[in-house]
């Protein structure tokens, strides 16, 4: 008995033979034109497809189709587990939250150093730690910029003002960093403040006080030799 593809008839009614392997894959060929395939489901789709199955199934499990309800609730808490670690992997800790660092002085602008550091005593004094280590290193910064150590330029952070600020005064540079680090902690991030990190910023401040800046130091030439007068012996 022929069998499909050894034997095909021409135009004219000859029957022509034709191997068996070409014939196939000149049919396989043919399936994987895109023309059979423009209304196929995308690979996200099947995937959504076999996900939302895998839950319907789990969900039926649990009336008692199929398994017992045990099994099925097993499975959607073992679904559910997974979903739920996926989010955490993709965006985080639900309790973090994109943080934007506004600049030091906030959106009220510059005071003197002086009131910020009246208000800082204040808070302190009421415990209000938080509230004291912001306007503490307000008042660092500002004090800064009255000594024409930093230009006064709005929305700069505090990042920025102890980086400036390290450069003019280099001996401080590391706790200038710090005490950045700490005020940005806990103005824009979840760092509880406490009466430590209000006194290390006080105490920096009074430390700025008493430092002069680093200044550049003017490369020293050598003299040149005064002329000597010859006259005869």
């Amino acid at each position: 008995m022929p069998i499909w593809g050894d034997r095909l008839l021409a135009a004219g009614g000859a029957p022509v033979t034709v191997p068996r392997d070409p014939a196939r894959d000149a049919a396989r060929e043919e399936l994987l034109n895109a023309d059979y395939h423009k209304n196929d489901p995308s690979v996200l789709e099947r995937v959504t497809d076999w996900f939302w199955d895998r839950i319907n199934h789990a969900l039926g499990s649990l009336s008692g189709d199929g398994t017992d309800g045990t099994t099925g609730l097993v499975l959607f808490l073992i679904v559910a587990a997974l979903i739920a670690a996926a989010v955490w992997w993709r965006l985080g800790a639900p309790k973090r939250a994109a943080r934007t660092v506004l600049g030091v002085y906030g959106t009220e602008g510059p005071r003197s150093a002086a009131q910020y550091r009246a208000d800082a005593a204040g808070h302190a004094a009421a415990g209000r730690w938080a509230e004291a280590v912001r306007e503490q290193m307000r008042a660092l910064v500002r004090a800064l910029e009255e000594r024409t150590l930093l230009d006064t330029r709005p929305g700069r952070t505090a990042d920025e003002a102890a980086a400036e600020a390290g450069r003019a005064l280099p001996e401080h540079a590391a706790a200038l960093t710090a005490a950045a680090r700490t005020f940005d902690d806990i103005a824009y991030g979840d760092r509880t403040a406490d009466q430590v990190a209000y006194q290390l910023l006080l105490d920096l401040d009074r430390a700025l006080e008493r430092t002069r800046p680093a200044l550049a130091q003017a490369p020293v030439t050598a003299s040149a030799p005064a002329p000597t007068t010859g006259g005869a012996a």
